[in-house]
């Protein structure tokens, strides 16, 4: 019994001279982990506040579009399309083009470059090269659309059917 209380008086004194040698060491640890979480924590405030300046800007632009107010509302959602957000970029462009919201298909197109170049899922990546397709059908360039529904299907996407369908 008096061995055991020993050894433990020992083992605190041991653990208790590593702290006192590793003093530096273990604050500098300490402060890194500070940082990081500190980091963390900022980058998801600031990701969720520019979220919802760009939800924001997303319902104001459809305001803006139900009022017929179609330039303005034009100019916003291709803000929200260089913005490179991943749920809005995609939506603001698909209101552009079903409103036909923008006469140029150049414009157009380069629109959909940079929703492309947007790091998504693949099948977000698939409904944007599908949506492509339909634009390019729809201009008349049946080639080009054509091309991007084989891609789609090659993918065994789950956007394949639909492909195969319009492809027909």
């Amino acid at each position: 019994m008096e061995n055991e209380i020993v050894d433990k008086s020992d083992l605190i004194q041991k653990i208790g001279n590593i702290v006192k040698k590793q003093k530096k060491l273990m604050l500098s640890i300490l402060l890194i982990i500070i940082v990081v979480l500190s980091a963390i924590i900022f980058l998801n405030y600031y990701q969720n506040n520019q979220n919802e300046k760009i939800s924001e800007k997303y319902i104001k632009a459809g305001i803006y579009l139900s009022s017929k107010n179609k330039e303005k509302s034009k100019l916003i959602y291709k803000e929200i399309i260089l913005s490179k957000n991943k749920f809005y970029s995609i939506l603001a462009l698909n209101n552009i083009i079903e409103n036909d919201l923008e006469e140029n298909s150049d414009e157009i197109l380069k629109l959909f470059e940079i929703v492309e170049n947007i790091d998504v899922t693949a099948e977000q990546k698939n409904l944007v090269k599908f949506k492509k397709a339909l634009y390019f059908k729809k201009i008349s360039r049946d080639t080009e659309g054509n091309k991007l529904l084989k891609e789609i299907i090659a993918d065994d996407s789950i956007w394949k059917e639909i492909a195969i369908e319009i492809s027909k």
